[in-house]
């Protein structure tokens, strides 16, 4: 980012020819750093994990722990998920004014082999501390409005393919690669990320469910109170016996798909015919049918609700089976459950938008971390993205949010008394800015 010669590049444009060269010095290109900065700041993330991140350095350092970890959270918010990034974006001059850094005269931020040290810092017992920390993080920002009386959780596992021999990783028949396997908590509600646990490739997608599951409502409990209602909902990958018994017993509701099978497809059979039949009255209109009855597998103690939708497609018939501990109508109840697939869409912008699948780290503990350190940088730009739609916003994706808001170049001035950034002029986010700036009293307009 310095002012030294580089080589130039010339491109035959009209009227004039141009000329280009990486010589412009203290220019960012991230202006709308600032934003996320202060999204930290309200949140006070980047602090939180950082003071669970074991010191392995000596007595004499040049960053300290809570500026490391806001360099790489911030970093990754704004699309640079790659360590190497960090030999080039230390010297950016608006990511070291929003770590504490004067933009031109105070020394740089780290570098890669610095933020790989940092990564591989953490073990299980401090990614357990920055987990409990993402929690309470979902417990404060979800109570802002009063304690919820309701609170819906919806469990999802993903696939974060291998990047080469990491601890962890295995191959998995479902999706056909090598993998390490995270397990996902949103709010159903609002879509906070409430935790993210790093789990083998070979492991099943419910395995730690009902670990995690008791420790989120127990904390829920100890928050709001025994009386708040919990409800969780997933796909057929967490049902299993331990997760119905132990919501029975704690009074939590629960409607979670099932995988068909030969029992399950003759109790839907009648269902099936009628749709057909419906279908062909109808001259092969698509027909979907919904209800309900009671099932009970081998492992089950006692039967229980199953709710089951017969659907008539041009490309054929289709199935699908739910068991609930809700007595509502099917249809109103299926539907419900389909809505789950806004968690899937969470998901993508988890892992398209915030790179959360580059868990390229060797070891098992750090890319738990760095899934950590994903999940803090989707905090940043998802709660932005509130705020927006708060002044009137349309909501978007995490990707065109980064894009528009946060990706404007901009060159940074050091003045005396202040540091001025003169932002592009004819960018379109500016829009955002404005939409943002009326509501924050912190703000001043010149």
């Amino acid at each position: 980012m310095g002012d030294c010669a580089t080589q130039k590049m010339r491109f035959e444009t009209t009227p004039l020819a141009l000329e280009a060269a990486f010589d412009g010095g203290r220019i960012t290109s991230d202006g709308g750093l600032i934003w996320l900065a202060k999204a930290d700041e309200e949140l006070r993330l980047c602090e939180k994990i950082a003071s669970h991140v074991p010191e392995w350095r000596g007595p004499s350092v040049r960053h300290s722990l809570k500026t490391l970890v806001r360099q790489r959270v911030l970093q990754i918010a704004c699309g640079y998920e790659d360590q190497n990034d960090s030999d080039t974006l230390r010297a950016d001059p608006l990511l070291k004014l929003v770590c504490g850094r004067l933009p031109e005269t105070d020394g740089d931020l780290a570098s890669q082999p610095t933020i790989s040290r940092l990564e591989n810092a953490p073990d299980a017992r401090a990614c357990l501390r920055m987990a409990e920390a993402l929690g309470e993080l979902y417990v404060r920002e979800r109570s802002r409005n009063g304690a919820p009386s309701r609170v819906l959780l919806d469990f999802d596992a993903t696939d974060d393919p291998a990047h080469g021999d990491q601890e962890g990783a295995y191959y998995h028949g479902y999706y056909e690669e090598h993998i390490l396997h995270p397990l996902l908590v949103f709010d159903g509600d609002t879509g906070q990320l409430i935790t993210a646990l790093l789990r083998c490739g070979n492991t099943h997608a419910s395995r730690g469910a009902l670990a995690v599951l008791k420790r989120i409502v127990k904390r829920l409990r100890e928050a709001w109170g025994e009386d708040v209602e919990i409800e969780i909902r997933a796909d057929a990958g967490f049902a299993v016996p331990e997760i119905y018994e132990y919501c029975e017993e704690e009074g939590l509701g629960y409607t979670i798909g099932l995988i068909s099978n030969p029992r399950l497809e003759a109790l839907a059979e009648d269902l099936l015919g009628r749709a057909k039949r419906e279908s062909e009255e109808g001259a092969g209109e698509k027909v979907r049918l919904v209800s309900s009855g009671s099932y009970r597998a081998g492992s089950w103690e006692h039967a229980r609700r199953v709710i089951y939708k017969a659907e008539v497609l041009e490309k054929g018939t289709n199935t699908r089976f739910v068991v609930t501990s809700h007595s509502d109508r099917p249809e109103e109840l299926y539907d419900w459950y389909v809505r789950r697939g806004e968690a899937e869409g969470w998901i993508k912008d988890f892992k398209r938008a915030l790179k959360a699948d580059r868990l390229s780290c060797h070891r098992f503990w750090a890319n738990q971390f760095r899934l950590l350190l994903h999940a803090a940088a989707y905090w940043l730009l998802d709660a932005l993205r509130r705020k927006l739609v708060e002044a009137g916003v349309k909501r978007m994706q995490l990707d065109t949010l980064r894009l528009t808001l946060v990706k404007i170049g901009g060159r940074v001035r050091q003045l005396l008394r202040k540091v001025r950034l003169h932002l592009a002029s004819g960018h379109p986010g500016q829009r955002l800015w404005h939409a943002l700036s009326p509501a924050d009293p912190e703000l001043t307009h010149e």
